[in-house]
């Protein structure tokens, strides 16, 4: 996470485990899954984007049930021990 505003091509495909020629060949055609500047001779992806995608990524692989819930808890969710409110998983083992 401590990473600067924008990184380099090969720092970007390093972190979504592309390989260079198609981390390079996506970028030159336009297609990197995140914002790419041409600087000069040099790519640079932006950090944001790339956390966006990341932060995307995880979501789409948890479960649909592991959405947050907003606000109090409900009497259910109480009863079923969600420690969390947003109705994913059991509380703790204490």
């Amino acid at each position: 996470m401590a990473l600067p505003p924008a990184v380099s091509l090969q720092t970007a495909n390093r972190i979504l485990s592309l390989g260079r020629s198609t981390g390079y060949g996506l970028a030159k055609r336009g297609e990197y899954p995140c914002k790419v500047l041409k600087v000069g001779n040099a790519y640079r992806v932006m950090t944001a984007d790339l956390q966006r995608l990341l932060a995307l990524e995880e979501a789409a692989e948890e479960p649909a049930t592991a959405q947050a819930h907003r606000g109090a808890p409900t009497r259910e969710e109480v009863a079923r021990g969600c420690c969390c409110h947003c109705r994913c998983r059991p509380p703790p083992d204490s």
